[in-house]
């Protein structure tokens, strides 16, 4: 499998830039549109680029307008005013042109709106997906071509490699910093169109190497928080958008009742804190089932969150073609999570998921994704969990 070309593969010949990056002796440059968010990662990933040659044109997306007493949060998070100015001023460094472009009426439809539906829903949406999925590569590369532009480029921890026509996606070389899970969803049309620079580097490599050319980013914070909630408190956001309330009863295991609740959309599996109970036993409780038609949250001890299979819809294959058969793969339930042995059955756009050893807290609208080793095969949104007594189709397993 021969690797697709990664702009900055080599950092010592990158280290030896300094000053101004501007490149003017490269003829027919290949031009890239660089999604800058303000940050390193994508700073550096406009930066090699343009070190190899590419006419870069920076892009960062306006994604939502905050409330004025959100602002200062808002520096501590992304998309704030000193974010945009971070990618400008970039931008100058290594001779790039940079656009602001508004993209608050499609962020509101396909992440606010979905993130608040789901969580009424009684679910756990992972926004990142959904904004990767609907807007930073679909809409990036539809205006990519209205720029002219060879690529569009990222800063996230993966990589991509191509065999003859077909590419594949693989895991950031940093497991600390892999970003995989979060473009399961992207096909080949989209791979074929994409470069992820970094992908092949450590976080601090990547540090030394915006230190290394004066950019003034180079020790900016990571932002933790989902962008659009800079103060974490995901309530507070969702209580005044919240279009239903689905209030119920609070139930142990056996079904008694343990207290009241005044919708589901405060909860999600596995949680812990802020659980309206009486727990006379001396162990901890957590969310193990939300049901959302009848409104009912089901709470259990720790081990009572251990799963062994799981249902999941709109499944993606990387490689554009389901296994026909059951295949041995490593699934990963959460962003940090960690990967677990298991046996996958495609049908359609569907996967029931077998784990080898049960798993705990799997949260309904969260994604499952699948490896092989750091080879990413495809992923999907988990629906539920199954019973461990299912029956699945007895076939031979690849």
């Amino acid at each position: 499998m021969e690797s697709k070309p990664h702009p900055g593969a080599l950092i010592p010949v990158f280290l030896c830039y300094s000053g101004n990056m501007v490149n003017n002796g490269s003829k027919n440059k290949k031009r890239a549109v660089v999604a800058m968010s303000g940050g390193v990662d994508s700073s550096v990933a406009a930066a090699m680029l343009a070190r190899d040659g590419y006419d870069v044109i920076g892009v960062t997306m306006r994604l939502f307008s905050a409330p004025n007493e959100q602002v200062a949060r808002l520096n501590k998070s992304c998309c704030s005013l000193e974010d945009v100015e971070d990618a400008r001023s970039v931008c100058r460094k290594i001779g790039a042109k940079h656009y602001f472009l508004n993209f608050e009426e499609e962020f509101q439809k396909h992440v606010v709106d979905y993130f608040v539906r789901e969580y009424e829903r009684g679910r756990t949406p992972h926004p990142c997906l959904a904004c990767n999925d609907r807007l930073k590569f679909e809409f990036l590369i539809k205006r990519a071509e209205l720029m002219d532009a060879d690529v569009v480029a990222t800063g996230h921890y993966a990589r991509i490699v191509n065999e003859g026509t077909e590419y594949s996606l693989l895991a950031g070389v940093d497991p600390l910093k892999d970003q995989s899970y979060v473009l399961y969803t992207l096909n080949q049309d989209q791979l074929s169109k994409l470069i992820l620079p970094i992908g092949d580097f450590s976080k601090d490599q990547i540090r030394d190497v915006a230190r290394d050319l004066g950019l003034p980013i180079a020790d900016k914070p990571d932002s933790q928080d989902i962008c659009f909630i800079p103060d974490g408190d995901y309530n507070r956001f969702i209580e005044p958008r919240l279009t239903k309330r689905s209030p119920g009863e609070i139930v142990d295991i056996e079904g008694n009742i343990l207290g009241s609740h005044e919708g589901i959309h405060g909860f999600t599996v596995g949680q812990r804190k802020r659980l309206p109970i009486q727990n006379n036993t001396n162990r901890p409780m957590y969310v193990t089932d939300i049901n959302a038609d009848s409104g009912r949250v089901t709470v259990g001890t720790a081990d009572q969150l251990m799963r062994s299979r799981l249902f999941a819809s709109r499944v993606n294959w990387i490689s554009g073609e389901p296994p026909v058969k059951p295949r041995k793969l490593d699934a990963r339930i959460r962003y940090n999570g960690k990967n677990a042995a298991a046996t996958v059955w495609a049908n359609g756009l569907d996967a029931v998921i077998e784990f080898d050893e049960p798993v705990r807290a799997i949260t309904p609208g969260q994604a499952v994704v699948f490896y092989d080793d750091d080879l990413v095969v495809g992923g999907g949104l988990i629906e539920t969990s199954l019973p461990e007594s299912a029956d699945v189709a007895d076939q031979s397993v690849v």
